[in-house]
This record gives C-alpha cells, structure tokens and sequence, in this order.
C-alpha cells in the first residue's frame, strides 16, 4: 500500500510519563483516518509528532516514503504536513484572503508584495475542493465555521500530503459539522491524507475510513471503520464496556428528533443519569435586561433569565455570540454594564479556558482543589486550612473522575488538556453551592469522562434539600438535548428562547445559524 506517513515504534517521554510506548501508525494517501484514545492517551502528542512540533524520543517518521527528522512545523510544512488547531491561528483583523497570503510563502514576491495571479489561485483551489470560504471580511466578523474553512483551505494552498485536524467539531453548529465532513471527503478524493483526532465517536465513525485507537499511550486497534461500532470503538479506549454518551445523529439534521434526553432519561444508547428529584421554583439568579458593550455589536444585549434551583438551564449557541461574557456575569467576574444581576454568594464556575481561568498551573492537583474549598468551614481548623482533609478530597476526586496522574501531589501544569479540564471540572462540582456556571465542561473528555461529568451535573441538580441551579453554556447540542430542562440560544448576544416543541437538533440547530430575530 502506498503511504502518505508512516510513524514506526515511536516513543516519547515527559519526565516519568511515558506519552506513547512504540506506538505504529500509518496513513494511506486520500484516507481519512480517525484517531481516538482517552485522555492523556497521547493522540495529541502523536499529531504533534507528525506535525513537527515534538521530537520523538525513539523511533522514525516517514513522509512519503522517506525517513525524516521534523525539527519544527515548518520542516514539516515542507515536507507537505499542515495542522489545524482547534485554537485557530488567524490574525483578526486580516481578511480571510490575507490570513491564507501570511502562511503562504508562495503567495509573495520578493519584494514583498502579494504575486500577481494568487488570489486567483486562492478563488481556483477553493472552489475545486468545494470550500466555501470567506476571503473578503475580516476574521473578527466571521463566524466560527467560516473560520474553520479559512483555516483549512491556508493549509491546503500549499501542497499538502497530509493534513492534520485537532477536534474540528467542537464548536461546529450540527449544519456545520455535515459541511465540514463534506469538505473533507472532497479533501480526501483529491489525494490528501486526513488525520481526524476526535472524541466524539459516532462522528468519527460517519465519517472516517479507518480508525486507531491509543491507551495509555500504546497502540490497541486499527481497523476499518465500516465494521465497527461507538461501542467497540468505547471498549477499545477504555478496556472495558462502557456505554457512549450519546448519538448525535451526524448527517441525519432534515428532520425533528422530538423531546431527546430529558435529564436522566434514557439516551439513545440506553445510558443516562438518574435524577432523584425535579427543579423547584425557587430562583437563585437573576439577570434583567443586562447588557455588556455598546454599538452595534454587544457582547450580551437586553439579557434577561431566571435560574432556579435543582433546573439545569442549557444555553446552546456557536462559540463566539456572546456566551463567555454571559458567563463571566452569572459568575461574578463581570459587572453589567446596564441591567442587574442577582446572584447568590457560592458560584462554581467551568471556565471555557481551562488554561488561563480554570488552573493555576505551578499548583499541584491538591493546591487547585483548595481553591474551591478553603472558606468551607469543613475543610478548616480554626484560621488554618485541614490539608488531610482537603487531600482526601482531591484524591477521591482524581479517582472519581479518572484523572490520568502520578498522584494529587502531580503539578497541574504537566496534566494532559483533558485530564486539566476534569480537575477544574471536579473542583466546581465542589464549590457550587447555590449555583454551577458551566462553560462547556466536557470539551476535550473522552467518552468515559465525558459521561461522568454529565452524570454529576445531574446528580447535582437533583440531590440534596438544597440542590443548585445549574447553567449549562455549550456548543455541543447533544449535551443540552440530553440534560436541560429549558433552554436558550445565544445569537449574536441576545438570549432566544426554545418553545419545548422544537428541543430538537434540526430546530434548535438552525436558530443557532439564524440572524437572531427573536426576543428574551
């Protein structure tokens, strides 16, 4: 078989951590090849690997056929390997024409001018691959899947062996998710090899023509993907069953889904979380007609919403429309510029950055979770902090939510993307009191802890005399169907209701996408 790439017994270590263990894998020209694995299971040091951004510690890489040394992503752009990121890399303010010019070296005369004839090129390779990009409008103006398509058709304008794709969905709209996947097969069919790193199986497999499968940093399956299933493909990463968290229903958007996965019901692969009790009346948070910014553009405008205690209130809506700032207000970070915001003392709080927001990253695991804790009169002994305690604490939270770790005592910093979000995501569980802001929190989880995550918010809002309410801001539409009791669309800054008719993933998917007419 002809090979775009090929990694063979390729090992790579950070510090005691052993990331991959003489790990194989291997990529045909014009597949697209899924690559899943738990968190921390090392596909993303893998992707690095292959796109020049970390040297193996043993082990070859080959492009094409040949044994090369990556020193960097740009000898690996040479070489015809591109990643997109699912950070994107644009210039705001540069056009999208302008961003796909800058990384583009071909794109420039040696005068430094743009070559005559480029952007004719641009408009050609765009329209052959069946990407609709906008090259006009300033990245700032764009939405989350335009951009998407900036990204990628910058890192196809070059000759590209080999494109790389870190979680692509995560902040796709389900119409956008079904263009993205159409654009890849056109990528494919043209000769181009795709590696898709994911976590949501099921789109994997309606899309990918094989698939591997990494454990705790070694290889345990390559298959096609046609013969298998979520489940075997859930089995394979964990090394046990374990049921999926949902099925989203990739590619199947014309028609209505009914009332899907109401908290604690059956989902469609028969799991779910068991709620003990239903919302009351009692509201825990209120915000009237506030608004953040001026001009034509606000971040939130006229925002008005009441979250009462033991609900789970979903906000769903592509990134970018104003959630991060409704956030930051219901947890207490930011002050309406007109309007009002009632919100109770005790706030958890799941940042969208896990990085900057949620971590402090030169603290160990224990030292974070303190952070939630050490003005609860549990955890204290007298002006002094209960360190036992509160290391009990961490370490059933380590264990709860399987965080791949040496110990509680293991710096945050040196954790996985994944295993930092279920740190974070544990700690809030712990500090919420009368209310839990969650910004997407199991973006980056795999599916075992995607499922645990979800389960604990429903145990949350469920449990107790006194249960929170729960704000659940996510692009992922599964997980609002499956665990809200009412939800909202975000559009452009304003809050849109959902009439309980239309909590389906064609109704609610198309608001998301609309010019956002409606009224709190």
């Amino acid at each position: 078989m002809t090979v775009a790439a090929r990694l063979d017994s390729i090992t790579r270590r950070f510090g005691p951590v052993t990331a991959l263990d003489k790990v194989d894998f291997e990529l045909a020209p014009g597949e697209i090849h899924g690559l899943l694995g738990e968190n921390g299971a090392g596909k993303t040091t893998l992707a690095n690997i292959l796109g020049g951004l970390l040297a193996p510690d043993a082990g070859r890489v080959e492009i094409g056929g040949q044994r090369v040394e990556l020193r960097s992503a740009r000898d690996a752009r040479v070489l015809g390997v591109a990643m997109v990121h699912q950070h994107f890399s644009l210039v705001p303010r540069f056009t999208g024409f302008e961003n796909v010019a800058l990384f583009n070296g071909e794109a420039w005369t040696r005068r430094g001018m743009i070559a005559p004839g480029y952007r004719s090129q641009v408009e050609a390779h765009a329209s052959e691959l069946k990407l609709d990009a906008e090259l006009d409008a300033p990245v700032a103006a764009l939405g989350v899947g335009e951009r998407q398509r900036v990204e990628i058709l910058k890192a196809l304008m070059s000759e590209t062996r080999v494109l790389l794709l870190d979680e692509p969905t995560a902040v796709l709209a389900p119409q956008e998710v079904d263009g993205l996947f159409a654009v890849l097969r056109e990528v494919a069919a043209a000769g181009t090899a795709i590696v898709l790193v994911a976590h949501k199986l099921d789109e994997v497999l309606a899309v990918a023509d094989r698939v591997t499968v990494l454990r705790r940093g070694r290889h345990v399956l390559t298959e096609e993907a046609a013969g298998l299933s979520a489940g075997e493909l859930a089995e394979a990463m964990v090394g046990r069953a374990v049921a999926a968290p949902s099925v989203s229903g990739v590619g199947s958007m014309g028609g209505g889904e009914g009332e899907r996965g109401r908290p604690g019901g059956q989902t469609a692969d028969g799991g779910g979380a068991q709620p003990s009790g239903e919302p009351d009346s009692t509201p825990v948070a209120i915000l009237a007609d506030v608004t953040i910014g001026a001009g034509e553009a606000p971040a939130l405008s006229d925002v008005s919403m009441t979250v009462h205690r033991g609900e789970i209130f979903g906000i769903a809506g592509v990134d970018g429309n104003g959630q991060r700032a409704l956030a930051a207000v219901l947890a207490g970070t930011l002050k309406p510029d007109t309007g009002a915001a009632t919100l109770p003392d005790e706030v958890g709080w799941i940042p969208q950055d896990r990085g900057e927001e949620g971590l402090v990253k030169e603290f160990t695991i224990t030292e974070n979770v303190a952070l939630a804790l050490h003005e609860k009169p549990a955890y204290r002994r007298g002006p002094w902090l209960d360190w036992a305690r509160i290391g009990e604490t961490s370490a059933a939270l380590v264990d709860e939510l399987d965080v791949l770790a040496r110990s509680p005592d293991t710096s945050a910093g040196t954790l996985s993307g994944g295993n930092q979000q279920k740190v974070v995501t544990g700690r809030e569980f712990l500090r919420a009191g009368e209310l839990l802001v969650a910004e997407s929190p199991t973006r980056g989880l795999d599916v075992k802890a995607t499922r645990a995550v979800r389960e604990r918010i429903v145990q949350l809002a469920r449990t107790g005399n006194r249960p929170p309410g729960v704000v659940l801001i996510s692009a992922d539409l599964d997980e609002v169907l499956e665990l809200a009791d009412r939800i909202a669309v975000m559009v452009r800054g304003r809050l849109i209701p959902v009439e309980r008719d239309d909590h389906n993933a064609a109704a609610i998917g198309a608001l998301m996408l609309s010019a956002g007419d409606g009224t709190p």
